[in-house]
This record gives C-alpha cells, structure tokens and sequence, in this order.
C-alpha cells in the first residue's frame, strides 16, 4: 500500500478552483477523484486532461448524505484507498442581496453545501483516511475575516469551515491532519465550463491593488494544497492559510 500512487478526492472539482486544484494534483503525480454535481462540466473536465492522468468522475451533491455515502465508496472502489480530501464545493457568488429579504431557504441553502457538505464529506471518509494515515483540506474564503455587504450566509458558512477545520484537527488527530485554505482573489474564468477561447485579461488596476502584484491563479491554491497533504507538512494541523496576494493585510481607507 505504501507504495501505490496516492489518492485524492476533490469535491466542486468540475469548475473553478476545483478544477485548478484538481489538475494541478494530478500533474504532480496524485490519483484524483472528481466530484461534483454537475455532471457535464465533471466530464468536460476529465477530457481535457493529458493522456496518463489517473483521474475519475462521480456526479453527485455534497449536501446529499446518500451521494456523500456512495462518492466515497466509489472512490474506493476506483483507486482503492484514500489519501486526501479536498474539500471545496461550494455556491461561489457570495452576494445574497439584502439581508431583510434573505429567505430562510436561500440562507439554508448556502449552509447546507459550503459548510454540511464538508461535515459530510469527513464523515464519511474518516475511516479510509484514518487507515491511510491521511489529510483533510477545506477550502474557506478570505470572507471569514473580512466583508463586503450583503454577504451575510457566504461569509456564515465561510467562518463555519474554519471553526470545523480545528474542531476536525483536535478530534481526528494524530492519525488524520486537518487544515483550511482561505484563497482571495483568484481568477478562476479560463477554469469555468463555458469559459471563452479569448479571455481578455484583467484589467491593470485588478493587479496593482494586491501588494504581491497580481491576482491569484488557480494553481497559488493547488500549490498550498499539495504542501498541506504532503509529508513536508506533517507537522502542521488544524490551521488556516490566507491566499490572498495580501489583501486582508492591507490598511484601504477611501
């Protein structure tokens, strides 16, 4: 088993940072597992792969405790362990309009997939990842430390998934590290389904604003990651990484 090509599940894996952290796992020499709920952009995803990608799709909702169940035995059904859980499904636009007319499904909604969804992904694939000796990585948002208005259940289920990350880290531990990754800015259109074959770059203010010059690209998250899930990193745990090119570091006063 020690030496079998390891396995990873990336969950939100069809678009956006999934897709980048995905991919960028897969390159470094991971077996991956996709899952995501949407079915089409999932398969569109494993066929633009390279030929010798160890890659795999399962369709299914991360709020749905059924699709968690089966995500995880499929998983090891393909790649015959588990190694690592990526936890980055999430409803991305993080604007839910004013907070008196946020409906209490909307608010529940977005709870259920950013913050139970990663709940149920742990729980279901503790047991692998405990015989594996493995690792769990959440991906948050620089939105649990700091707003915009209007954002009010982003920013809930954001904060949620850091407080889980430690709370996973103090009760998993020793045998299964836990950390989260909190990304700014990252530019995620040339990863989207129906992204256009001529992006038009960001404009040069986009970039200027970030003291590390530039906005994030989807493989400044998958780089953390595969740190995080690395033996390099076997002694950090229950912690949250700011990806954010400064941002949230940076003193703005109009």
């Amino acid at each position: 088993m020690a030496n079998e090509p390891k396995v990873a599940l990336v969950t939100g894996a069809a678009q956006g940072i999934g897709r980048g952290i995905a991919h960028y796992l897969l390159e470094k020499g991971w077996r991956v597992a996709l899952f995501d709920i949407d079915e089409s952009a999932g398969l569109q995803s494993l066929e633009q792969l390279p030929e010798g990608r160890a890659a795999t799709f399962i369709a299914g909702d991360v709020s749905n405790e059924n699709d968690v169940r089966h995500g995880i035995e499929r998983t090891l059904d393909w790649g015959g362990r588990l190694d690592a859980l990526i936890n980055n499904a999430g409803l991305a636009d993080p604007h839910s309009g004013p907070l008196e007319d946020l409906s209490l499904t909307d608010w529940q909604r977005r709870l259920d997939v950013n913050l139970t969804g990663p709940f149920l992904m742990a729980k279901h694939a503790v047991k692998a990842l405990r015989n594996a000796k493995g690792t769990i990585v959440n991906i948050a948002s620089t939105r649990a430390l700091q707003s915009e208005p209007q954002c009010e259940s982003y920013a809930a289920s954001k904060g949620g998934i850091a407080a889980l990350t430690h709370a996973l880290a103090m009760s998993l531990g020793p045998d299964v590290r836990v950390n989260s990754v909190s990304p700014g800015w990252i530019d995620v259109r040339a990863q989207q389904a129906d992204a256009p074959t001529n992006l038009k770059p960001l404009p040069a203010s986009a970039h200027e604003q970030h003291p590390a010059g530039r906005v994030g690209k989807p493989e400044d998250v998958g780089a953390l990651v595969a740190y995080l899930i690395s033996p390099e990193a076997s002694f950090v745990t229950g912690q949250d990484f700011v990806v954010d090119g400064g941002m949230s570091r940076k003193m703005i006063y109009e």
